[in-house]
């Protein structure tokens, strides 16, 4: 399976892009670093930051090619989220994604309203063709975007947290992503920016519209049965973010783990 950008971009969002909470009392402000890797290699890192007053919200996230990956490949990505902040999650209202690989830009531009899409601009626009299945209007009400949507926000950091269905709109494509408990662990490794306990959820990947039916990734992704993600607690009580997020692949595992928690 091979992937290219801005499908390579799409997987490792979801990957991020493997963010939801009741209103707090005391603001969040947290910065997260991610390694990437394929196989044992690894191959980007990604920065996130969330500042969250219980009203409102921002999220920036930024992510490069790193390792051995940046001998054989360049790239880097941006994306801004900002929106509302409730009792049961983070919603957004504006979205902008920049990646850059071998001296080219790709840009998406999206703005909600009340969870529907109001505006998005695509730079440089996809080619429609007889293998892309339409994106209706119909599809662009009731989302989010693809990073707001996997900070989860709860009471305690149990099993109801992966009881969970989220309708997404990339930009380019409309999925949706149904979570469910696993199991509880807790992370030991001093390797990473985190230990104690967490919370195992797997995802099943529905595409909706956007996609393309020939695409390799988005048929193995709605096939693939080990799509499992970790969430561990902020310091703020009622905050969860990714700890680790595994997705297997013909090329070995693509996973994503903190490395770095600064609160």
């Amino acid at each position: 399976m091979s992937l290219r950008l801005p499908t390579l971009a799409g997987a490792l969002w979801l990957a991020l892009g493997s963010l939801t909470l009741p209103a707090l009392a005391d603001p969040v402000a947290a910065v997260a670093d991610y390694a990437i890797s394929m196989g044992n290699s690894n191959i980007a890192s990604v920065r996130i930051a969330l500042q969250d007053d219980g009203n409102q919200y921002k999220l920036n996230a930024d992510a490069r090619i790193t390792g051995l990956a940046s001998l054989v490949s360049s790239g880097s990505g941006k994306v801004e989220s900002e929106g509302i902040s409730t009792g049961t999650g983070l919603t957004s209202e504006r979205f902008d994604l920049l990646t850059s690989s071998g001296g080219e830009d790709f840009t998406v531009a999206i703005t909600y309203a009340g969870r529907d899409v109001q505006s998005f601009v695509i730079n440089p626009p996809l080619i429609n063709n007889i293998d892309r299945i339409a994106i209706e209007r119909k599809h662009l009400r009731g989302v989010n975007d693809m990073i707001a949507a996997f900070v989860l926000k709860g009471g305690k950091l149990d099993k109801s947290l992966c009881d969970r269905r989220m309708q997404i709109f990339t930009g380019l494509e409309r999925f949706n992503i149904a979570m469910r408990f696993t199991k509880a662990e807790d992370a030991t490794s001093k390797k990473t920016g985190y230990q104690g306990p967490v919370i195992l959820c797997s995802i099943r990947y529905t595409p909706i519209s956007g996609h393309f039916t020939t695409s390799e990734v988005t048929n193995y992704l709605k096939e693939s049965d080990r799509i499992l993600i970790w969430y561990a607690p902020l310091a703020t009580p009622g905050t969860y973010i990714p700890y680790r997020v595994l997705l297997t692949t013909s090329m070995g595992d693509l996973s994503m783990v903190l490395t770095r928690l600064t609160q």
